[in-house]
């Protein structure tokens, strides 16, 4: 645990750094789930995400011989906002590495928020690649290494967040949703609700392609996944912290997965009916509402938004999985009979009045009528996919379901 004294320290110096965002009742989700549902609102943060009160806390403490050498850190984005701009209100310099897969607008916050303070790396597919080169450039050139999240002082700074939900809500809360990637959060969090609300369960959100504290507390070792879905990126790592991992393996209630695909469906809902942008790791502990929601009937719930550092180039992809997981996309290579009218047949036949064929690519250049074709069908409900397989082995179209083969999936659309 982290002593309560240590996050109020981190509090009262945070003061007139972050903002202290809201903790409301949302009463469309609270309607939805019979329960009282409180949102805390960190996506609107000054860095629109709530890493600012770790590695602020984190880099204030480094004595004045460190902070003249510098500072360096890795991150998928977040937390390297959180210290370039705390880099430049202190007057630091920071070398930050950042996943070359790290979307563009996180990348361009940071150099928002860090001016002329920073400097940005760009190396490596995932959080862990980064992290490595980091903390090889911390040792070469005696840069103080901010880690994102397994740290003493950045886990109090994270407790921050505890300490305003405990002050703003009075009654009993029953239930914490808190999103997890490396545990930081989770992990102050835990802290603080363990000795001020210790009856409130506190359940960790990962996503379903990066579970890596789920599968860390079930094999009872902090265990490094071999491959990640990078998709939720402001969640998706490897391995948590060791120092994370000690602290939540005995104070989370639950871990749970989400799967990528629901994560975008909340994203989409989140724009459509309450107005909010949030990014894919800030959607994760509301997804995880359905997964609890016979447990959670008749509760007080609060359900951490982490943050909303959205790129809208990649809002295509989030429509495309979220349909994906409700069962509304499909895609075919569908191999047409060689007669005269098997298009039309297909087009006439095969899909219903109230569906759309979103993609259509013929494979081969030349006999068109008679060559395989992906084609790509967007149902209006998705019970509707069985009379769709039914009326093409009816018509002898044969054909390949891909979304059950990525790979091949990915070759031919991906």
């Amino acid at each position: 645990m982290i002593s309560l004294e240590t996050i109020k320290s981190a509090a009262l110096n945070l003061e007139k750094v972050i903002v202290k965002t809201p903790c409301s009742q949302n009463f469309n989700f609270s309607d939805k789930y019979n329960a009282t549902i409180f949102l805390k609102r960190e996506d609107l943060q000054v860095v629109r995400s709530y890493k600012i009160r770790g590695a602020y806390t984190k880099i204030s403490s480094l004595n004045e011989n460190q902070k003249a050498l510098g500072v360096v850190c890795a991150s998928a984005g977040n937390h390297a906002q959180g210290v370039a701009l705390s880099c430049k209100n202190l007057g630091i310099k920071g070398v930050i590495f950042m996943p070359s897969t790290t979307p563009r607008q996180k990348i361009k916050q940071v150099e928002l928020f860090g001016k002329d303070s920073v400097e940005i790396i760009l190396i490596g597919d995932t959080f862990d690649d980064a992290y490595k080169e980091a903390k090889q450039f911390s040792i070469d050139n005696k840069y103080e290494f901010i880690h994102p999240f397994d740290d003493e002082k950045v886990i109090a700074g994270q407790g921050t967040v505890g300490l305003e939900i405990l002050y703003d809500i009075k009654n009993q809360i029953d239930y914490l949703f808190v999103p997890i990637g490396g545990g930081g959060l989770a992990a102050g969090l835990c802290s603080v609700f363990k000795q001020l609300s210790p009856s409130t369960k506190i359940i960790g959100v990962e996503p379903e392609g990066a579970s890596s504290m789920k599968s860390s507390i079930k094999n009872g070792i902090n265990t490094t996944l071999e491959h990640i879905d990078k998709f939720v990126d402001g969640a998706a790592v490897k391995r948590v912290g060791d120092l994370t991992f000690e602290i939540c393996k005995n104070n989370l209630q639950d871990v749970i997965s989400v799967p990528e695909g629901k994560v975008c469906t909340t994203i989409l809902n989140l724009y459509n009916e309450e107005a909010m942008v949030v990014e894919p790791a800030g959607a994760l502990t509301i997804a995880a509402l359905d997964f609890y929601k016979s447990e959670i009937k008749g509760k007080t719930v609060v359900c951490i938004v982490s943050g909303s550092n959205n790129d809208i180039t990649r809002t295509e992809e989030i429509k495309e999985r979220s349909l994906f997981y409700e069962g509304l996309k499909h895609y075919f290579l569908i191999q047409f009979p060689q007669r005269p009218g098997a298009l039309r047949d297909f087009v006439t036949f095969v899909v219903g009045p109230e569906d759309d064929i979103t993609y259509f690519q013929f494979s081969k250049k030349n006999n068109r009528e008679s060559g395989p074709a992906v084609v790509g069908i967007e149902l209006k409900n998705k019970e509707d996919f069985k009379k769709i397989c039914d009326n093409l082995q009816e018509l002898h179209f044969s054909f390949e379901y891909l979304n059950d083969n990525q790979a091949l999936y990915s070759q031919l659309i991906g």
